[in-house]
C-alpha cells in the first residue's frame, strides 16, 4: 500500500500510528485529534501488514497510510524503510497501536522522547505479556493500564499516566482484558495530548528551566518584579535569568538572558524573531527574550544561553572552576 500525501499543516504537534492489526487504538487516539483544542493530528497510520484493519480506518477517514510486510526481510532493514515513511509525512512524533514488532534500539534512539506506547497493566508490574494473568494470580485488587514513553527498555520507559479497573472475584484474564481496554481508550489520548502539548505549559517550561538554571554553581531562585528569577547566591548576587509567563504586557512565555549588550540583542531579534524578542521591561539593559511556548525548542540551546548568562554575572574565580560546556563553545561558532 503507497503512502499519500500529508494534509498541509494545521501548527498542531504531528503524530504518526503504528499498528499490526485492528487499529482501536489508533482510533481512540484519531477521533479525540478530531475534537476542538486537541493539540495533535495523525498524519500517517503505517503497518507492517498490508491486510491491517486499523489501515482501512484511516484511510476512510482521510488520513494517510503506508504499510510494507516484514516478511523475509530482516529487521533493521524493515525498520528503515517504515522509518523513512514515518519522516516522509512530517511527523514528530510515534504512538505504538498495537505494533506487534520488537523495535531495535537504534530505531526507538532516533524517536528518543517522541515515541509513546500503551501498556495493559500499572507498571512497573508486569512487564511483558500475560499482564491480565499475573495480576489475577497475584492476588492484586487492580489491573489497570500504563502509557509511557517509549525507551530501549521493555515497558519501562517514564510513566506519563496510568487508569485502574478493578479485578472482579469471577474475573479471567480475557474478562479483565475486554475492561482494560476501555479504560486505555480514555487514557491513551489525553495522556498523548498532554505530552505533545506540554511545550505550551508554562509550569512544565518553567520547570524546564529551573532545571537547567538551579544544575549551575552556587546558584538560588528567588522572584523579582512577581516572576522567578535565577542569581549568583549571596547578600549581592546579580540575577542572570528571568521566567516570563506573559508579564510585562508580553504575550510569550520566555526566557530572559544576557547578552553582550544592544547591538547583539538587536541582531538576534533580526536574524530569528521567531525565536528572539526584546523583552519590554529589560531590553534597553541588552537582555533578550527566548520564546519558550512553541514547537521545536532546542534545550541544549537554551542550557547554553543560561549557563553563558550565567558567566556574565558569576564571579571569576567560580566562573573558572566550571569550565564551559562542548555545546556552550560550539555555540560561540
Amino acid at each position: 500500500m503507497a503512502d499519500t500525501p500529508a494534509r498541509k499543516a494545521s501548527g498542531k504537534a504531528k503524530v504518526a500510528c503504528l499498528l499490526s492489526g485492528n487499529g482501536t487504538t489508533m482510533s481512540a487516539l484519531l477521533f479525540q485529534s478530531r475534537l476542538p483544542g486537541c493539540p495533535y493530528e495523525i498524519v500517517l497510520v503505517a503497518s507492517n501488514n498490508v491486510d491491517a484493519p486499523g489501515l482501512k480506518i484511516a484511510a476512510a477517514e482521510g488520513v494517510p497510510t503506508f504499510a510494507h510486510s516484514h516478511r523475509g526481510m530482516d529487521r533493521r532493514e524493515h525498520e528503515q524503510i517504515m522509518d523513512e515513511a514515518l519522516r516522509r509525512s512530517g511527523a514528530r512524533y510515534l504512538a505504538l497501536c498495537g505494533y506487534m514488532r520488537i523495535l531495535t534500539g537504534e530505531f526507538v534512539s532516533g524517536w528518543e522522547g517522541r515515541m509513546v506506547n500503551t501498556h495493559p497493566s500499572l507498571l512497573p508490574k508486569y512487564k511483558g505479556l500475560d499482564t491480565h494473568a499475573r495480576a489475577i494470580a497475584a492476588g492484586d485488587r487492580h489491573g489497570g493500564c500504563s502509557v509511557h514513553v517509549v525507551t530501549p527498555e521493555l515497558d519501562g520507559g517514564p510513566v506519563l499516566g496510568q487508569m485502574p479497573v478493578a479485578i472482579l472475584p469471577s474475573d479471567t484474564a480475557e474478562s479483565l482484558a475486554a475492561r482494560v481496554i476501555l479504560a486505555e481508550y480514555q487514557l491513551y489520548p489525553r495522556m498523548l495530548s498532554r505530552y505533545v502539548g506540554r511545550h505550551r505549559d508554562p509550569d512544565w517550561l518553567l520547570g524546564r528551566v529551573r532545571d537547567l538554571a538551579m544544575a549551575l554553581p552556587r546558584v538560588e531562585e528567588r522572584e523579582s518584579h512577581g516572576a522567578p528569577g535565577w542569581r549568583i547566591g549571596g547578600s549581592s548576587g546579580k540575577y542572570f535569568a528571568h521566567f516570563n509567563d506573559r508579564h510585562h504586557g508580553s504575550d510569550k512565555v520566555a526566557l530572559l538572558v544576557k547578552t553582550s549588550g544592544p547591538d547583539e540583542l538587536s541582531s538576534l531579534v533580526e536574524r530569528d524573531p521567531e525565536t528572539y524578542f526584546k523583552p519590554a521591561y529589560y531590553g534597553a539593559a541588552g537582555w533578550v527574550g527566548i520564546i519558550l511556548d512553541r514547537s521545536g525548542v532546542d534545550w541544549d540551546h537554551v542550557g547554553n544561553w543560561i549557563e553563558r548568562s550565567w558567566r556574565q554575572v558569576a564571579p571569576q574565580r567560580l566562573a573558572q572552576g566550571h569550565p564551559p560546556s562542548l555545546n556552550a563553545i560550539a555555540d560561540e561558532f
